[in-house]
């Protein structure tokens, strides 16, 4: 029989690692004698060529306006027959819905879930409908395939994680956490095959990788846990492994890249004793709650007697957390690393509805204005919190008090910091403070309140806020103030490169190192394009508006 030609396409996001969905595909395909293309966004040389399947990857929902593109793109590269067109992936799992019911899609295949089964059924083919394959119906399932690292030398893009093995030692979660998808993705927990038929697969095919990237949503939970590190150590990942490559030695990391559950942790000396004879780098442990500071401190301390001294977490804000709760838990982090001798990386993840197509989601104690504003903080160090004493509390503040002002700042003041403090625009922060000062607590509230009412990209926003300044029904002390909110976050020609805010922290935090690219959280949206912002949130009208919103939405 001859091959068939399939076209593997992933959104041309930017993400950290490779599709490993399509790279499975692609391995079942090729074992299959099937030719193989794979593309990263809206490639349209491969529209020159016949292609009997499309496949489209999706990941989070929050590109919906991306993966809408890819989508289109690949009925386009399917020669306009939308049945030849199959999505799967995070998204079009957990939105199935919202995908099944676009009527432009019609005649295309969303998959939900993992393609767990023999390939025929997962992937729901149908010998009536003429679909090649659909006589697969008792052979490996596609997600046990070793992945096929070859497709990724078909694109420009570069994973920032790449020499790797990528794989589950287990699949799903015993947790059923409300922000979470993964319940709803892959189920309860579940043991998958033993890493090392993966490993050696793919070491067999493509040359020894240098790291371990396991993607388990909670790897302490699984029933087997001592033999999957213990399988780990026997594949070379021993603590302080190095390997031998080009007449280089290179260290090698093993990373559960989803983080593990400090709940468990604390339950027996046996997970981290285990845990420390790898050489896992760094150990992430979800601190997604001020809830389980406890267990979460403990676990901590249990890691660093073991002597794990890289750590990271995930730090959920925007769900029912105040930002009181998010400044208390990053403090935490600081005071550990002091006491312990230790590097916690702090990633702060910005909470969305696993089913929103955007990241317009504001929590209940948050407002459109102090995300941003918390978001610009971030922008300083790449979206990490860690570092000294000092420099937290002149990022962050010394306490939550003065983190909760930092977050009702003029976004200029917060990004270029040195100027307005002790450059040259330190005038101008004195005559806004003192305008701040003069407020009452109505007035405050009265201020804030238009802010956070406010928005669209940094330009949009500045010109709200002008037209507040010129509405006569405004307190008049809160439309001086609100000028001083036009000074935005772009590089004005007025601040020289030593007074941005990139410059300015080194020196309060001496032997702060950010983590390598590799040890970095997937994408948590603190660049997201202000023009790209001012496209979706203008687009939307405010119900039952206010005076700011009148002003604001117009």
């Amino acid at each position: 029989m001859l091959g068939k030609s399939i076209l593997l396409l992933e959104p041309g996001y930017k993400n950290k690692y490779p599709p490993l969905g399509l790279m499975k595909l692609a391995a079942y395909h090729r074992n299959r004698g099937d030719k193989l293309r794979f593309a990263k966004g809206e490639d349209v040389s491969v529209l020159r060529e016949a292609w009997d399947r499309v496949y489209v990857t999706t990941l989070f929902s929050f590109e919906w306006d991306r993966t809408s593109k890819a989508i289109d793109f690949a009925i386009r590269a399917a020669g306009n027959q939308p049945e030849r067109v199959f999505v799967g992936g995070i998204a079009a799992s957990l939105m199935h819905d919202e995908f099944v019911k676009e009527p432009k899609w019609a005649g295309v295949r969303f998959i939900a879930g993992l393609l767990d089964r023999a390939p025929a059924r997962a992937l729901r083919l149908s010998a009536d409908e003429g679909d090649f394959g659909a006589d697969d119906v008792a052979s490996t399932p596609i997600e046990e395939h070793v992945p096929d690292y070859d497709i990724l030398d078909d694109i420009d893009y570069t994973y920032p994680v790449n020499d790797a093995y990528f794989g589950y030692a287990s699949r799903g979660c015993i947790r059923k956490c409300h922000f979470c998808g993964v319940p709803k993705l892959e189920g309860m927990q579940k043991e998958m095959p033993p890493l090392s038929k993966l490993v050696e697969g793919i070491e067999a095919k493509y040359g020894p990788k240098k790291d371990l990237i396991l993607m388990d949503n909670n790897i302490t939970a699984s029933s087997r846990y001592k033999e999957i590190i213990a399988e780990i150590r026997d594949l070379g990942f021993t603590s302080g492994s190095r390997l031998e490559r080009d007449g280089r030695r290179l260290k090698r990391r093993v990373d559960f890249n989803q983080g593990v559950d400090a709940r468990i942790l604390v339950k027996s000396p046996m997970y981290l004793r285990e845990m420390a004879t790898i050489c896992i780098s760094p150990l992430r442990i979800a601190f997604d709650h001020i809830g389980i500071r406890k267990v979460y401190s403990t676990a901590v301390r249990m890691a660093a007697d073991n002597g794990i001294t890289s750590l990271s977490n995930y730090m959920l804000y925007n769900f029912m957390d105040t930002p009181e709760d998010l400044y208390n838990r990053m403090k935490l982090n600081i005071k550990l690393n002091a006491e312990l001798g230790i590097r916690i990386w702090s990633f702060p993840m910005r909470y969305q509805p696993v089913t929103l197509k955007d990241r317009s989601h504001i929590g209940k104690h948050w407002n459109r204005y102090s995300l941003r504003s918390f978001q610009v903080m971030l922008q300083a160090t790449h979206g990490v919190v860690s570092g000294s004493e000092t420099f937290f509390d002149h990022a962050y503040g010394s306490n939550q008090e003065e983190f909760k002002r930092l977050l009702s700042l003029p976004h200029g003041f917060i990004f270029h910091r040195e100027h307005y403090e002790k450059g040259a625009g330190r005038s101008v922060r004195e005559e806004y403070e003192v305008l701040r000062n003069r407020m009452s607590s109505s007035q405050e509230d009265e201020l804030l309140g238009y802010l956070a009412s406010c928005f669209g990209g940094e330009k949009a926003r500045g010109r709200q806020y002008a037209k507040i300044a010129g509405t006569s029904r405004v307190d008049s002390l809160v439309r001086q103030a609100i000028l001083f909110h036009t000074l935005g976050t772009k590089n004005e020609s007025m601040i020289t490169s030593s007074e941005r805010v990139s410059s300015m922290f080194p020196p309060v935090n001496q032997g702060f190192l950010l983590p390598s690219e590799e040890e970095i959280v997937e994408d948590s949206g603190l660049y997201e394009r202000d023009d790209a912002i001012e496209k979706k949130e203008t687009s939307k009208e405010p119900e039952s508006p206010s005076i700011s919103e009148t002003i604001c939405g117009t």
